[in-house]
Protein backbone atom coordinates (compact mmCIF):
# COMPACT_ATOMS: atom_id res chain seq x y z
CA UNK A 1 0.00 0.00 0.00
CA UNK A 2 2.90 2.11 0.76
CA UNK A 3 4.49 1.66 -2.59
CA UNK A 4 1.69 2.63 -4.26
CA UNK A 5 1.03 5.96 -2.17
CA UNK A 6 4.44 6.65 -3.09
CA UNK A 7 3.77 5.83 -7.15
CA UNK A 8 0.33 8.16 -7.10
CA UNK A 9 3.00 10.88 -5.33
CA UNK A 10 5.54 10.77 -7.63
CA UNK A 11 3.11 11.04 -10.35
CA UNK A 12 0.97 14.04 -8.95
CA UNK A 13 4.54 15.88 -8.80
CA UNK A 14 5.37 14.83 -12.40
CA UNK A 15 1.73 16.13 -13.78
CA UNK A 16 2.33 19.45 -11.58
CA UNK A 17 5.65 20.08 -12.99
CA UNK A 18 4.25 19.19 -16.57
CA UNK A 19 1.35 21.18 -16.20
CA UNK A 20 0.21 23.47 -19.31
CA UNK A 21 1.64 26.53 -17.48
CA UNK A 22 5.12 25.59 -18.07
CA UNK A 23 4.32 24.45 -22.01
CA UNK A 24 4.53 26.80 -24.62
CA UNK A 25 1.27 27.92 -26.16
CA UNK A 26 1.17 27.79 -29.91
CA UNK A 27 -1.55 29.74 -32.14
CA UNK A 28 -1.49 28.54 -35.95
CA UNK A 29 -2.83 30.79 -38.54
CA UNK A 30 -2.84 28.93 -41.56
CA UNK A 31 -2.89 31.20 -44.85
CA UNK A 32 -3.44 29.90 -47.90
CA UNK A 33 -5.45 32.10 -49.96
CA UNK A 34 -4.45 34.88 -52.27
CA UNK A 35 -3.69 38.32 -49.96
CA UNK A 36 -6.26 40.30 -49.98
CA UNK A 37 -8.41 41.35 -47.92
CA UNK A 38 -10.17 38.70 -46.75
CA UNK A 39 -6.82 37.31 -46.09
CA UNK A 40 -6.22 40.66 -44.19
CA UNK A 41 -9.00 40.37 -42.02
CA UNK A 42 -8.24 36.47 -41.16
CA UNK A 43 -4.24 37.66 -40.00
CA UNK A 44 -5.88 40.35 -38.03
CA UNK A 45 -8.50 38.45 -36.68
CA UNK A 46 -6.60 35.80 -35.61
CA UNK A 47 -3.54 38.05 -33.93
CA UNK A 48 -6.00 39.14 -31.78
CA UNK A 49 -8.16 35.62 -30.76
CA UNK A 50 -4.16 34.94 -30.13
CA UNK A 51 -3.90 37.66 -28.04
CA UNK A 52 -6.90 36.81 -26.27
CA UNK A 53 -6.30 33.25 -25.75
CA UNK A 54 -2.74 34.47 -24.02
CA UNK A 55 -0.64 32.38 -26.51
CA UNK A 56 3.09 32.58 -26.72
CA UNK A 57 4.24 32.32 -30.10
CA UNK A 58 1.75 33.02 -33.74
CA UNK A 59 2.80 29.96 -35.65
CA UNK A 60 1.83 31.66 -39.22
CA UNK A 61 1.65 28.77 -41.57
CA UNK A 62 2.16 29.93 -45.03
CA UNK A 63 1.38 28.59 -48.40
CA UNK A 64 0.82 31.88 -50.98
CA UNK A 65 1.86 33.36 -54.23
CA UNK A 66 0.73 36.77 -53.32
CA UNK A 67 -1.51 39.07 -54.00
CA UNK A 68 -2.55 42.52 -53.32
CA UNK A 69 0.37 45.16 -52.31
CA UNK A 70 -1.87 46.92 -49.52
CA UNK A 71 -3.67 44.22 -48.02
CA UNK A 72 -0.14 42.62 -47.55
CA UNK A 73 1.45 46.21 -46.02
CA UNK A 74 -1.38 45.92 -43.43
CA UNK A 75 -1.15 41.87 -42.30
CA UNK A 76 2.92 43.40 -42.34
CA UNK A 77 2.45 46.32 -40.22
CA UNK A 78 0.20 43.96 -38.21
CA UNK A 79 2.57 41.69 -37.35
CA UNK A 80 5.89 44.18 -36.81
CA UNK A 81 3.13 45.94 -33.92
CA UNK A 82 2.79 42.48 -32.35
CA UNK A 83 3.59 42.22 -29.07
CA UNK A 84 4.97 38.47 -28.69
CA UNK A 85 6.55 36.39 -31.54
CA UNK A 86 5.63 35.69 -34.26
CA UNK A 87 7.11 32.34 -36.57
CA UNK A 88 6.33 31.85 -39.86
CA UNK A 89 6.52 28.55 -41.83
CA UNK A 90 6.48 28.39 -45.37
CA UNK A 91 5.08 25.38 -46.28
CA UNK A 92 5.09 25.38 -49.68
CA UNK A 93 5.13 28.80 -51.35
CA UNK A 94 5.68 32.25 -49.88
CA UNK A 95 6.01 34.53 -53.03
CA UNK A 96 5.45 38.18 -53.60
CA UNK A 97 3.72 39.55 -51.01
CA UNK A 98 4.06 36.27 -49.08
CA UNK A 99 7.70 37.17 -49.23
CA UNK A 100 7.43 40.70 -47.48
CA UNK A 101 4.61 38.82 -44.60
CA UNK A 102 7.56 35.96 -44.30
CA UNK A 103 10.37 38.26 -43.67
CA UNK A 104 8.32 40.35 -40.98
CA UNK A 105 8.13 37.60 -38.93
CA UNK A 106 10.42 37.39 -36.00
CA UNK A 107 11.51 33.80 -37.54
CA UNK A 108 11.29 31.77 -40.65
CA UNK A 109 10.91 28.11 -41.14
CA UNK A 110 10.74 26.30 -44.54
CA UNK A 111 9.45 22.79 -46.06
CA UNK A 112 11.69 20.62 -48.08
CA UNK A 113 10.59 21.54 -51.70
CA UNK A 114 9.70 25.15 -50.75
CA UNK A 115 10.51 28.95 -51.70
CA UNK A 116 10.42 32.42 -50.92
CA UNK A 117 10.75 35.25 -52.50
CA UNK A 118 9.89 36.41 -55.87
CA UNK A 119 8.15 40.17 -54.82
CA UNK A 120 7.95 41.75 -57.95
CA UNK A 121 5.22 44.07 -58.24
CA UNK A 122 2.88 43.24 -61.31
CA UNK A 123 -0.79 43.65 -62.48
CA UNK A 124 -4.02 41.26 -63.00
CA UNK A 125 -2.31 40.30 -65.87
CA UNK A 126 1.00 39.52 -65.03
CA UNK A 127 2.87 42.47 -66.57
CA UNK A 128 5.80 44.02 -64.53
CA UNK A 129 3.62 47.54 -62.54
CA UNK A 130 6.44 50.87 -63.61
CA UNK A 131 8.92 51.36 -61.77
CA UNK A 132 7.79 53.72 -58.74
CA UNK A 133 5.73 50.51 -57.32
CA UNK A 134 8.73 48.44 -57.37
CA UNK A 135 10.28 51.01 -55.47
CA UNK A 136 7.55 51.38 -53.45
CA UNK A 137 8.05 47.43 -52.82
CA UNK A 138 11.71 48.05 -52.72
CA UNK A 139 11.14 50.20 -49.43
CA UNK A 140 8.80 48.09 -47.72
CA UNK A 141 11.14 44.97 -48.48
CA UNK A 142 14.43 46.64 -47.29
CA UNK A 143 12.71 48.19 -43.79
CA UNK A 144 10.98 45.22 -42.94
CA UNK A 145 14.50 43.37 -43.24
CA UNK A 146 16.12 45.66 -41.04
CA UNK A 147 13.22 45.70 -38.15
CA UNK A 148 14.20 42.12 -38.05
CA UNK A 149 17.70 42.26 -38.36
CA UNK A 150 18.28 40.51 -41.55
CA UNK A 151 20.06 41.52 -44.57
CA UNK A 152 18.03 44.16 -46.83
CA UNK A 153 19.85 43.90 -49.90
CA UNK A 154 18.85 40.09 -50.26
CA UNK A 155 15.35 41.50 -49.39
CA UNK A 156 15.24 44.09 -51.83
CA UNK A 157 17.04 41.92 -54.64
CA UNK A 158 13.84 39.74 -54.12
CA UNK A 159 12.21 42.99 -56.07
CA UNK A 160 14.43 43.53 -58.65
CA UNK A 161 12.96 43.75 -62.19
CA UNK A 162 16.43 42.75 -63.63
CA UNK A 163 17.18 39.31 -62.10
CA UNK A 164 14.29 38.24 -59.29
CA UNK A 165 15.50 36.62 -56.37
CA UNK A 166 13.85 33.77 -54.87
CA UNK A 167 15.32 31.15 -52.20
CA UNK A 168 15.11 27.72 -51.43
CA UNK A 169 14.95 26.58 -47.69
CA UNK A 170 18.95 25.71 -48.17
CA UNK A 171 19.84 29.02 -49.45
CA UNK A 172 17.45 30.89 -46.91
CA UNK A 173 19.55 29.10 -44.74
CA UNK A 174 22.41 29.92 -45.95
CA UNK A 175 21.99 33.74 -46.05
CA UNK A 176 19.88 34.06 -42.78
CA UNK A 177 16.74 34.08 -44.12
CA UNK A 178 15.30 30.82 -42.74
CA UNK A 179 16.15 29.38 -39.20
CA UNK A 180 15.83 25.91 -40.30
CA UNK A 181 14.09 23.12 -42.50
CA UNK A 182 11.13 21.03 -40.94
CA UNK A 183 8.03 18.83 -42.85
CA UNK A 184 5.52 20.20 -40.43
CA UNK A 185 3.96 22.63 -38.30
CA UNK A 186 4.51 20.07 -35.30
CA UNK A 187 8.53 19.83 -35.85
CA UNK A 188 8.56 23.71 -36.13
CA UNK A 189 6.87 24.11 -32.43
CA UNK A 190 9.01 21.44 -31.14
CA UNK A 191 12.15 23.39 -32.48
CA UNK A 192 10.86 27.08 -30.72
CA UNK A 193 9.34 25.09 -27.68
CA UNK A 194 12.61 23.16 -26.61
CA UNK A 195 12.49 20.82 -23.91
CA UNK A 196 9.61 23.07 -22.70
CA UNK A 197 6.71 21.30 -24.62
CA UNK A 198 3.80 22.51 -26.43
CA UNK A 199 0.26 22.94 -27.41
CA UNK A 200 -0.84 23.61 -30.83
CA UNK A 201 -4.22 26.17 -30.75
CA UNK A 202 -5.94 26.54 -34.25
CA UNK A 203 -7.45 29.35 -35.24
CA UNK A 204 -10.21 27.54 -37.27
CA UNK A 205 -11.45 26.06 -34.40
CA UNK A 206 -12.22 29.26 -32.98
CA UNK A 207 -13.79 30.93 -36.05
CA UNK A 208 -17.62 31.39 -35.26
CA UNK A 209 -19.96 31.49 -38.29
CA UNK A 210 -20.20 34.72 -38.53
CA UNK A 211 -16.45 35.21 -38.75
CA UNK A 212 -16.61 32.82 -41.56
CA UNK A 213 -19.61 34.64 -43.16
CA UNK A 214 -17.39 38.03 -42.82
CA UNK A 215 -14.77 36.53 -44.45
CA UNK A 216 -16.55 34.71 -47.47
CA UNK A 217 -18.06 38.46 -48.14
CA UNK A 218 -14.94 40.02 -47.99
CA UNK A 219 -14.00 37.97 -51.09
CA UNK A 220 -12.84 40.64 -53.95
CA UNK A 221 -14.64 39.27 -56.59
CA UNK A 222 -18.07 39.72 -54.46
CA UNK A 223 -17.18 43.08 -53.44
CA UNK A 224 -16.92 43.97 -56.94
CA UNK A 225 -20.41 42.05 -57.43
CA UNK A 226 -22.26 43.99 -54.61
CA UNK A 227 -20.58 47.85 -55.96
CA UNK A 228 -22.04 47.09 -59.01
CA UNK A 229 -25.36 45.80 -57.69
CA UNK A 230 -25.11 49.38 -55.44
CA UNK A 231 -24.21 51.73 -58.60
CA UNK A 232 -26.41 49.36 -61.39
CA UNK A 233 -29.59 49.60 -58.94
CA UNK A 234 -29.29 53.29 -58.61
CA UNK A 235 -28.48 54.14 -61.95
CA UNK A 236 -31.50 52.08 -63.38
CA UNK A 237 -33.60 53.77 -60.36
CA UNK A 238 -33.12 57.27 -61.66
CA UNK A 239 -33.67 56.22 -65.72
CA UNK A 240 -36.83 54.51 -65.05
CA UNK A 241 -39.97 55.78 -63.18
CA UNK A 242 -41.44 54.92 -60.07
CA UNK A 243 -39.57 52.71 -57.40
CA UNK A 244 -38.79 48.81 -57.68
CA UNK A 245 -36.74 46.24 -57.99
CA UNK A 246 -33.72 48.11 -59.10
CA UNK A 247 -33.72 50.21 -55.04
CA UNK A 248 -33.63 47.36 -53.59
CA UNK A 249 -31.15 45.61 -55.28
CA UNK A 250 -28.99 48.70 -54.35
CA UNK A 251 -29.83 48.51 -50.85
CA UNK A 252 -28.87 45.02 -50.67
CA UNK A 253 -25.92 46.19 -52.65
CA UNK A 254 -24.61 48.61 -49.90
CA UNK A 255 -25.47 46.46 -47.24
CA UNK A 256 -23.75 43.32 -48.18
CA UNK A 257 -20.55 45.62 -48.89
CA UNK A 258 -20.55 47.99 -46.17
CA UNK A 259 -21.44 45.57 -43.27
CA UNK A 260 -19.01 43.20 -43.61
CA UNK A 261 -16.42 45.59 -44.27
CA UNK A 262 -17.43 47.48 -40.97
CA UNK A 263 -17.52 44.65 -38.75
CA UNK A 264 -13.87 43.40 -39.87
CA UNK A 265 -13.11 47.01 -39.04
CA UNK A 266 -11.94 47.99 -42.93
CA UNK A 267 -15.11 50.72 -42.91
CA UNK A 268 -15.60 53.01 -40.42
CA UNK A 269 -18.82 54.88 -39.84
CA UNK A 270 -17.87 57.99 -41.21
CA UNK A 271 -17.36 56.16 -44.48
CA UNK A 272 -20.74 55.05 -44.52
CA UNK A 273 -21.64 58.64 -44.01
CA UNK A 274 -19.63 59.51 -46.55
CA UNK A 275 -21.64 57.25 -49.19
CA UNK A 276 -25.14 58.60 -47.67
CA UNK A 277 -24.08 62.18 -48.55
CA UNK A 278 -23.50 60.96 -51.95
CA UNK A 279 -26.51 59.70 -52.32
CA UNK A 280 -28.48 62.40 -50.81
CA UNK A 281 -26.32 65.38 -53.59
CA UNK A 282 -27.07 63.25 -56.10
CA UNK A 283 -30.84 62.90 -55.60
CA UNK A 284 -31.31 66.59 -54.97
CA UNK A 285 -29.62 67.45 -58.42
CA UNK A 286 -31.74 65.09 -59.74
CA UNK A 287 -35.56 65.51 -58.22
CA UNK A 288 -34.54 68.85 -56.93
CA UNK A 289 -32.12 71.31 -58.77
CA UNK A 290 -33.05 71.50 -62.31
CA UNK A 291 -30.01 70.60 -64.90
CA UNK A 292 -26.88 68.56 -63.32
CA UNK A 293 -24.17 70.20 -62.02
CA UNK A 294 -21.64 70.96 -58.71
CA UNK A 295 -24.22 69.09 -56.74
CA UNK A 296 -24.72 65.73 -58.47
CA UNK A 297 -20.88 65.66 -59.72
CA UNK A 298 -19.89 65.88 -55.91
CA UNK A 299 -22.26 63.26 -55.05
CA UNK A 300 -20.81 61.32 -57.61
CA UNK A 301 -17.16 62.02 -56.49
CA UNK A 302 -17.95 61.26 -53.10
CA UNK A 303 -19.91 57.97 -53.25
CA UNK A 304 -16.96 56.52 -55.34
CA UNK A 305 -14.12 58.22 -52.69
CA UNK A 306 -16.26 56.21 -49.70
CA UNK A 307 -16.89 53.07 -51.80
CA UNK A 308 -12.90 53.40 -52.71
CA UNK A 309 -11.86 53.99 -48.97
CA UNK A 310 -14.41 51.39 -47.52
CA UNK A 311 -11.46 49.21 -48.64
CA UNK A 312 -8.79 50.20 -47.35
CA UNK A 313 -7.00 49.52 -43.87
CA UNK A 314 -8.09 52.72 -42.11
CA UNK A 315 -5.10 51.54 -39.36
CA UNK A 316 -2.35 51.91 -42.04
CA UNK A 317 -4.02 54.68 -44.13
CA UNK A 318 -3.91 56.79 -41.39
CA UNK A 319 -1.29 55.97 -39.18
CA UNK A 320 1.69 58.97 -39.95
CA UNK A 321 5.04 58.03 -39.83
CA UNK A 322 6.90 61.58 -41.43
CA UNK A 323 5.36 60.34 -45.17
CA UNK A 324 2.12 59.93 -46.92
CA UNK A 325 1.65 57.45 -50.22
CA UNK A 326 -1.18 57.43 -51.44
CA UNK A 327 -0.38 53.62 -53.20
CA UNK A 328 -3.19 51.81 -50.65
CA UNK A 329 -5.93 53.55 -52.22
CA UNK A 330 -5.09 53.39 -55.66
CA UNK A 331 -5.90 49.61 -56.54
CA UNK A 332 -9.08 50.16 -54.48
CA UNK A 333 -10.20 53.35 -56.23
CA UNK A 334 -9.12 51.75 -59.49
CA UNK A 335 -11.86 48.56 -58.75
CA UNK A 336 -14.41 50.80 -57.72
CA UNK A 337 -13.86 53.17 -61.17
CA UNK A 338 -14.14 49.67 -63.73
CA UNK A 339 -17.01 48.33 -61.52
CA UNK A 340 -18.91 51.45 -61.96
CA UNK A 341 -18.24 51.90 -65.28
CA UNK A 342 -19.17 47.74 -66.04
CA UNK A 343 -22.17 48.16 -63.70
CA UNK A 344 -23.32 51.31 -66.01
CA UNK A 345 -23.22 49.68 -69.18
CA UNK A 346 -23.99 46.46 -67.95
CA UNK A 347 -27.59 47.95 -66.68
CA UNK A 348 -28.08 50.19 -70.10
CA UNK A 349 -27.86 46.87 -72.05
CA UNK A 350 -30.00 44.85 -69.07
CA UNK A 351 -32.79 48.12 -69.17
CA UNK A 352 -33.03 47.52 -73.25
CA UNK A 353 -33.24 44.16 -73.59
CA UNK A 354 -35.60 43.94 -70.76
CA UNK A 355 -38.03 46.95 -71.71
CA UNK A 356 -39.68 45.56 -74.31
CA UNK A 357 -41.01 42.18 -72.85
CA UNK A 358 -43.09 41.65 -69.85
CA UNK A 359 -40.44 40.99 -67.50
CA UNK A 360 -39.86 44.72 -66.66
CA UNK A 361 -42.94 44.98 -65.21
CA UNK A 362 -42.07 43.28 -62.23
CA UNK A 363 -38.58 45.34 -62.15
CA UNK A 364 -39.73 49.26 -62.56
CA UNK A 365 -43.07 50.93 -63.19
CA UNK A 366 -43.84 51.10 -67.12
CA UNK A 367 -45.25 54.47 -67.83
CA UNK A 368 -45.74 56.83 -70.56
CA UNK A 369 -46.42 60.34 -69.90
CA UNK A 370 -48.84 60.91 -72.94
CA UNK A 371 -50.23 64.66 -73.90
CA UNK A 372 -54.02 63.37 -73.68
CA UNK A 373 -53.88 63.06 -69.57
CA UNK A 374 -52.29 66.57 -69.50
CA UNK A 375 -48.16 65.62 -69.62
CA UNK A 376 -46.39 68.85 -71.70
CA UNK A 377 -43.14 69.72 -72.05
CA UNK A 378 -42.42 73.30 -74.00
CA UNK A 379 -44.75 73.50 -76.55
CA UNK A 380 -44.03 76.15 -79.70
CA UNK A 381 -46.49 77.28 -82.66
CA UNK A 382 -48.62 78.25 -80.02
CA UNK A 383 -49.72 82.13 -81.74
CA UNK A 384 -52.05 80.52 -83.90
CA UNK A 385 -54.70 80.12 -80.88
CA UNK A 386 -54.54 83.80 -79.93
CA UNK A 387 -57.86 84.91 -80.70
CA UNK A 388 -59.16 81.49 -79.89
CA UNK A 389 -61.35 79.68 -76.92
CA UNK A 390 -60.04 77.18 -75.05
CA UNK A 391 -61.88 75.04 -72.26
CA UNK A 392 -60.21 75.10 -68.79
CA UNK A 393 -58.95 71.56 -67.73
CA UNK A 394 -58.01 71.67 -64.46
CA UNK A 395 -59.29 75.04 -61.69
CA UNK A 396 -56.87 77.35 -62.43
CA UNK A 397 -55.50 79.72 -59.60
CA UNK A 398 -54.45 81.58 -61.62
CA UNK A 399 -52.17 78.85 -63.84
CA UNK A 400 -53.53 75.71 -64.62
CA UNK A 401 -54.42 73.50 -67.43
CA UNK A 402 -56.66 74.27 -70.77
CA UNK A 403 -58.14 71.32 -73.76
CA UNK A 404 -58.18 73.39 -77.29
CA UNK A 405 -60.44 72.75 -79.81
CA UNK A 406 -58.38 70.16 -81.27
CA UNK A 407 -58.10 67.95 -78.12
CA UNK A 408 -54.17 69.42 -77.02
CA UNK A 409 -54.08 70.27 -73.10
CA UNK A 410 -51.45 73.06 -72.82
CA UNK A 411 -50.67 75.14 -70.47
CA UNK A 412 -51.93 78.16 -69.45
CA UNK A 413 -52.15 80.97 -67.13
CA UNK A 414 -54.95 83.83 -66.44
CA UNK A 415 -53.09 87.14 -67.56
CA UNK A 416 -54.90 89.63 -64.99
CA UNK A 417 -55.00 86.73 -62.02
CA UNK A 418 -58.19 85.43 -60.81
CA UNK A 419 -60.03 82.04 -60.72
CA UNK A 420 -61.46 79.74 -63.42
CA UNK A 421 -62.89 76.37 -62.70
CA UNK A 422 -62.57 73.12 -64.70
CA UNK A 423 -65.47 73.79 -68.14
CA UNK A 424 -65.08 77.89 -67.68
CA UNK A 425 -64.46 78.54 -71.27
CA UNK A 426 -61.70 81.39 -71.88
CA UNK A 427 -60.10 83.55 -74.82
CA UNK A 428 -56.85 83.33 -75.96
CA UNK A 429 -55.15 86.60 -75.20
CA UNK A 430 -51.20 86.06 -76.34
CA UNK A 431 -49.07 83.17 -76.46
CA UNK A 432 -45.13 83.47 -74.97
CA UNK A 433 -42.53 80.41 -74.31
CA UNK A 434 -44.78 77.66 -74.60
CA UNK A 435 -47.67 78.82 -72.41
CA UNK A 436 -51.22 80.97 -73.42
CA UNK A 437 -52.11 83.68 -71.43
CA UNK A 438 -56.16 83.80 -71.41
CA UNK A 439 -58.84 85.98 -69.78
CA UNK A 440 -62.63 85.30 -68.97
CA UNK A 441 -65.14 85.26 -72.56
Amino acid sequence: MKRIFTVIAMLSLALCAFSSDSLTVFYRIRLDMDIDKAAQRKVVTGLEKAMKAEADVVLLDLDTYGGAVDAADSIRSAILRYEKPVVAYVNMQAASAGALISIACDSIYMKTGSSIGAATVVDQSGNVMPDKYQSFMRGMMRSTAQAKGRNPEIAEAMVDTAGVLSLTPEEAVKVGYCEGIYESEVEVAEAVSGDNGFIIRNMKDDMTWIDRLIQFLLNPLLQSIFMMMIIGGIFVEIRTPGIGLPLVTAIVGALLYFAPAYVGHLAEHWEILMFVIGLILIGLEIFVIPGFGVCGISGIVIVVISLALAMVDNVEFHRWDGTFSLEPVLMPLGIVIISSAAAVFGSVWLVRKLYPTRTFDHIALRQEMKASEGFTGVVSGLESLVGETVEVFTDMRPSGKVKTADGRILEATLKFGGFASKGQTLKVLSAEQGRLYCDHD
